[in-house]
């Protein structure tokens, strides 16, 4: 994929987990996602947050959290739930924005971290993502590049071969780790969710 189609996807990503999320009772904004300590809301509001927060607002949130970016996260994050009480449609009005974190990430990025925080969200309350292939091989492919190395509290990629067994991809050398696509992608981002549903040699290098 082109940057301006990995643009198109992301925007379209938006808006999907936007249409989704207005329909959520309370009860499945409270529903705890697969970050640790991150409603639903939370993650809705942190997907918000580079979209609505200028970069001098986010540096002096940094330099408040003496550099803990976890802590900054969660800090802006409070604010943006305040400030734009209803998330699914602020995520829907800046659906389009092109915003890439510095460094050489590019729209990668943004496209990894609204696949996966979507997935954070949908899989606690059991609704299946159903992302396109080809925006699901951009993310794999980023996930065991190292330029990603620092997002997600990822887990190191390099000593396994990863497997998709229902989509056309795989990477890497070593023991097999292998499963379903979207298990791989939880995988890679240290999220435990999808561990059962992999399986492979290589299992023991992750834990």
């Amino acid at each position: 994929m082109t940057d301006d189609e990995i643009f198109a996807a992301i925007a379209d990503e938006r808006r999907r987990l936007a249409d989704l999320a207005a329909t959520f009772t309370d009860e499945q904004w409270a529903t705890a996602s697969l970050c640790d300590g991150w409603s639903c809301r939370d993650v809705m509001a942190h997907l918000l947050v580079p979209l609505v927060v200028s970069i001098p607002v986010a540096g002096l949130a940094m330099l408040r959290a003496r550099g803990n970016f976890h802590r900054a996260n969660l800090t802006m994050a409070a604010k943006v739930k305040v400030t734009y009480p209803d998330l699914p449609t602020a995520l829907r009005d800046k659906a389009d924005t092109r915003f890439t974190p510095p460094g050489r990430q590019g729209p990668r990025a943004p496209l990894t971290d609204i696949i996966v925080h979507g997935l954070d969200i949908r899989r606690p309350l059991g609704i299946a993502a159903t992302t396109p292939p080809d925006r699901t091989r951009v993310v794999l492919d980023f996930l065991v590049d190292p330029v990603s190395t620092n997002m997600f509290g990822k887990v190191p990629s390099s000593t396994v071969r990863w497997v998709s067994t229902d989509l056309d991809w795989a990477a890497g050398d070593g023991p097999v780790v292998e499963g379903p696509a979207e298990s791989l992608l939880l995988a890679l981002t240290g999220r435990p969710a999808g561990m059962a549903e992999l399986a492979g040699e290589g299992l023991q290098e992750l834990t």
